[in-house]
């Protein structure tokens, strides 16, 4: 299993619009993302705008494509590139490399 890490970064004056659209996912779209392999998926925004995802998948690269593939996804990335101050947040993302797990006894792979 991998678990992933991103940075993105939200516009500052999109924040609480940013927040109201994550109340409200379509359905659809949370399907592909569970369909894609994304589990245990969560976003935190600080109030500067600096989002940080977490995600776990068996296959980042896969789940990726997965996404990349699915209809709903364009249409929610193209829906929502106005928030990110990079464009379309599966264009932007930074994703971290992971240096420790606590249960990996420190060491990652």
């Amino acid at each position: 299993m991998e678990r992933v890490c991103f940075l993105l970064r939200v516009r500052p004056d999109r924040l609480d619009e940013y927040r109201e659209r994550h109340r409200h996912v379509w359905p659809e779209m949370l399907d592909a993302l569970r369909a894609a392999g994304w589990r245990n998926y969560s976003l935190f925004l600080s109030d500067d705008g600096l989002l940080v995802g977490y995600l776990e998948t068996d296959d980042f690269e896969a789940a990726q494509r997965a996404m990349a593939a699915a209809e709903v996804s364009a249409r929610w990335e193209t829906d929502m590139a106005s928030f990110f101050e990079s464009g379309r947040a599966d264009e932007g993302r930074i994703v971290l490399e992971e240096v420790f797990h606590l249960d990996g006894i420190g060491e990652c792979e």
